[in-house]
């Protein structure tokens, strides 16, 4: 660290929105304190990242109306990003993550030109301590010394699962089209050669909500008159699976409907204080303790709302989502989307599993408070990783629009969900053969819409794999991220906190909770890392 008047030096890692929220922080906290700040990243678009790029498609949706969107003012002059995209008037409207990517670039712009802070466009390859400084290395050329380093990288380069493996092996012996659905201009140049053709497509969720728009409305298909009008140029049928089979429910229809899951303020203060209780037990008390402070507010709303308020039914759902997320839905795929529908839009009352899902999706900062600052054991941060991750099918849903077109892409025929519940994959010379119980279908080509998940041990990135190797980086548990401090301060293999090299991000999920949220890029993290460094700098210049 310098000492005296020097200039504190920082090195980011990683341009994309949560080093915009992380270096906003810290300029919010001291404007004229003598930080030197460089970033470093290859990537275009600074600010906004390969996921909001704003060159991409216009048709990869936010998941989050315009009302939802409070990314705070920067720290200079600046519209937010609802000001700058329609206003009040456009609320209910869901963005394209294009417009929040052009929004969040010139939002860093603005920062660099104010401050002088600029993006060097190199791939950092590994990081080296020396005389109590940090220096970063390229492959070409170092850079350096640094006091502090922020790794704001956002997810890496990771290994790809046995499956996926397997099948990369398969399509290239065979010839087969096997493209991820991301970058979408790389999957909509592919498929290009899919007209006719039946298309698979691992995983479920949002993502592949992205790919069957790109799969339709991207190939010059429309909607109009509730119904699908096909261009010609789509795949013959398209077939998503996933390992339960079901589609995420959407977000309420409107700001109306989302009311009638607002918590009040007690039981929010009450849930909070549940998860930090929670963090100092073993795992099933812990989510025991947390499924209590769930367990209220749920009957209360659906009390409200015309739902079956059966508190010993209730029970059961929150046992069985402990147990195994999803398992409690039987329905065919079609019948549960359609159900799901009619709640976001108040035609039906809302299910537990409804209610459970839209109350956490509103009590996301509330659990990373009660999550994030407090240390856990590896197996207690693990078992609560998983039951909020379990229900994102719920709090992390499309909007309704998304789903609703899903439903008459069924309707029609294109989007076939029949081997969508975990199908066994036979590998065939002409692509792959999906069988679930007496169905079988096969597949010419296959998109993987699966998000690789936040775990060291399969990171195929070279800066990564050395601070691992070297013990700076460690792992709460295996298939979990980082071990950090609240404040971002990496813990290394032996247990000893890294001097002024800091990790935000979902790369630290099991120390953190709920990473992969917009709001999280501006939110406590930042604040927090923000107020450790300058504690750091007056600590060594006071």
């Amino acid at each position: 660290m310098t000492t005296g008047t020097e200039t504190c030096r920082i090195a980011v890692i990683g341009a994309g929105p949560r080093a915009l929220g992380a270096l906003e922080a810290l300029i919010r906290r001291d404007r004229d304190a003598a930080f030197r700040i460089e970033i470093f990243d290859p990537r275009p678009w600074p600010g906004a990242g390969p996921n909001f790029s704003p060159d991409q498609s216009g048709l990869c949706k936010l998941n989050l109306p315009l009302r939802s969107i409070d990314l705070g003012r920067a720290p200079w002059d600046g519209a937010d990003f609802a000001e700058g995209t329609g206003g009040p008037a456009a609320a209910e409207r869901f963005p394209a993550r294009a417009e929040l990517g052009g929004y969040l670039a010139a939002r860093l712009a603005r920062l660099m030109a104010r401050t002088g802070i600029a993006v060097t466009p190199r791939r950092i390859t590994g990081i080296r301590r020396r005389n109590e400084a940090w220096f970063l290395e390229d492959g070409a050329s170092r850079h350096g010394p640094y006091d502090e380093v922020l790794l704001a990288q956002g997810q890496p380069a990771t290994m790809p699962d046995k499956q996926l493996e397997t099948w990369r092996d398969h399509a290239e012996r065979h010839g087969l089209d096997l493209v991820a659905a991301y970058p979408d201009h790389r999957l909509l140049r592919q498929a290009q050669n899919w007209a006719g053709k039946p298309v698979g497509v691992r995983g479920l969720g949002l993502s592949t909500l992205d790919v069957v728009r790109l799969l339709t409305l991207g190939l010059g298909g429309r909607f109009a008159d509730g119904r699908y009008h096909r261009s010609g140029r789509e795949p013959a049928r398209i077939l998503p699976f996933s390992l339960d089979g079901h589609a995420p429910a959407p977000k309420p229809a409107d700001a109306t409907q989302d009311a009638h899951f607002e918590p009040t303020e007690t039981e929010t203060r009450a849930f909070r204080a549940a998860v930090a209780q929670a963090m100092a037990e073993g795992p099933d008390q812990a989510l025991a303790i947390i499924c209590d402070a769930i367990h209220g507010p749920v009957l209360r709303i659906l009390s409200d709302t015309g739902g079956a308020a059966d508190a010993g039914a209730l029970n059961a759902w929150l046992s069985a989502e402990r147990e195994k997320p999803g398992s409690q839905e039987d329905r065919p795929a079609a019948t549960a989307l359609r159900a799901a529908i009619d709640e976001a839009h108040g035609r039906a009352p809302p299910s537990a599993g409804y209610v459970t899902g839209q109350l956490m999706r509103k009590w996301q900062n509330a659990l990373r408070q009660g999550f994030n600052p407090n240390p856990a054991a590896p197996a207690t941060a693990a078992a609560i990783v998983g039951f909020d991750d379990g229900l994102k099918r719920f709090s992390y849903g499309p909007p309704v629009a998304s789903a609703q077109e899903l439903l008459i892409l069924i309707q029609d025929g294109l989007v076939d969900p029949r081997a969508a519940h975990d199908p066994d994959i036979v590998m065939t010379g002409t692509g792959w053969r999906l069988v679930e119980h007496d169905t079988t279908a096969e597949v010419a080509a296959m998109v993987d819409a699966v998000l690789p998940p936040p775990d060291l041990g399969r990171l195929d990135d070279p800066l990564m794999r050395g601070l691992i190797d070297s013990g700076r980086v460690t792992a709460i548990e295996k298939g979990l991220g980082a071990r950090i401090r609240p404040d971002g301060r990496l813990i290394g293999r032996d247990g000893s906190v890294q001097p002024g090299l800091c990790l935000l991000g979902r790369l630290a999920m099991g120390s953190v909770i709920a990473a992969d949220s917009i709001h999280d890029c501006f939110g406590a993290a930042a604040d927090r890392w923000a107020q450790g460094v300058a504690a750091r700098v007056r600590d060594h210049t006071g």
